[in-house]
C-alpha cells in the first residue's frame, strides 16, 4: 500500500524510498531524494535539488530546498544536503547553497523547531537545537550540541562553536567560542555552559579546565592574543582546551567579549 496520500504532488522523478510517508497537498519536486523512514507532512514543501536523509520528520507547512534569498542568486545549480534523525517543524525554511555548486549541509540528529529559518551556504553540525524563530544568516557555521534560543539570530559568516548555547533575543554578530554561555544585544560571554557539558557527561576534569581557560580568556583582563599565549603555556591537559584555542585563532570576524568587558578581550 502507498504510502503517499492521493492528495500529495509528488513528481515522477523525485527518488523516495518506499518507506516515506507523505501527507495531502505536500510538494515534492523533480530533484528530490528522501530517505527511508522519513514523514513528509500536509502541505509541506521540498524542493530544489534536496537530499534528505533517513528517520526526518518535516512538519506542516515547512518548505525546505526553496531559492536561497540572496540577491546573487541568479538561478544556478545549488544543493541542500540534510542527514538523519532530522526533525524540521511548522513553518520552517531551509535554504540551498547560493552560486554555481553552492552547499547548505545539515548533519544528523538536529531540532528546528517552528519558523526557524536556515540560509543559504550553513554548515549544520549534529545534535543542535534550534528553538522557535532562530535565524541563521548565510555561510554560518554551527558545530555540534548547540543550542539557539528563541528569536536569536546569527550574522552571516559567523561561527558557532560546539557546546555553545545562545539566550533568547541575542543578537550573534562575531563568532562564539566552543562551550560557551551567550547571551546580549550583542551576545556576550556569561560563562562556560556547565549545564550542557554536564548533560553531555563531559569529565569533570575537564569542566574544570574549561572553566579555568574561560576565566584567563574573559575575565583576567588581557587582550586575546596575550590570553591565548597564556593557555598555550599553560599546564591544560584536555584536548578541549586546545580545540578553544585553535577555534578562536581561526576567527575571521573576532570573537564576542564578556559581559565584563572593556572591548579589548576581542582585538
Amino acid at each position: 500500500m502507498s504510502l503517499i496520500h492521493p492528495n500529495a504532488c509528488v513528481h515522477k522523478k523525485a527518488k523516495l524510498d518506499p518507506s516515506v510517508q507523505v501527507g495531502p497537498f505536500a510538494v515534492i519536486d523533480e530533484h528530490v531524494q528522501i530517505g527511508a523512514g522519513t514523514v513528509v507532512g500536509a502541505h509541506a514543501v521540498i524542493t530544489g535539488h534536496t537530499t534528505v536523509g533517513k528517520d526526518c520528520r518535516v512538519f506542516s507547512s515547512a518548505v525546505v530546498g526553496s531559492p536561497p534569498q540572496d540577491l546573487k542568486f541568479k538561478g544556478e545549480k545549488s544543493f541542500l544536503s540534510i542527514g538523519d534523525n532530522n526533525t524540521i517543524r511548522e513553518f520552517c525554511t531551509i535554504n540551498p547553497g547560493t552560486g554555481e555548486g553552492g552547499k547548505t549541509l545539515i548533519g544528523n540528529h538536529n531540532l528546528f523547531m517552528a519558523y526557524a529559518h536556515v540560509a543559504h551556504d550553513c554548515r549544520i553540525g549534529d545534535h543542535n537545537i534550534f528553538v522557535n524563530n532562530a535565524t541563521l544568516g548565510g555561510h554560518v557555521v554551527v558545530e555540534d550540541h548547540c543550542l539557539f534560543s528563541a528569536l536569536s539570530a546569527a550574522h552571516q559568516f559567523v561561527r558557532i562553536g560546539r557546546f555553545a548555547i545562545i539566550g533568547g533575543c541575542s543578537k550573534v554578530v562575531q563568532d562564539i567560542p566552543p562551550f560557551a554561555m551567550a547571551d546580549g544585544h550583542p551576545a556576550r560571554v556569561y560563562g562556560l555552559n556547565l549545564v550542557g557539558l554536564k548533560r553531555n557527561n563531559v569529565p569533570r576534569s575537564t569542566i574544570k579546565e574549561l572553566d579555568k581557560a574561560f576565566k584567563i580568556l574573559f575575565e583576567s583582563g588581557l587582550a586575546i592574543k596575550k590570553a591565548l599565549e597564556s593557555l598555550e603555556h599553560g599546564k591544560f591537559s584536555c584536548s578541549e582546551v586546545a580545540y578553544l584555542v585553535d577555534f578562536i585563532k581561526g576567527t575571521s570576524r573576532g570573537v564576542i567579549r564578556s559581559r565584563r568587558s572593556n572591548g579589548s578581550e576581542s582585538e
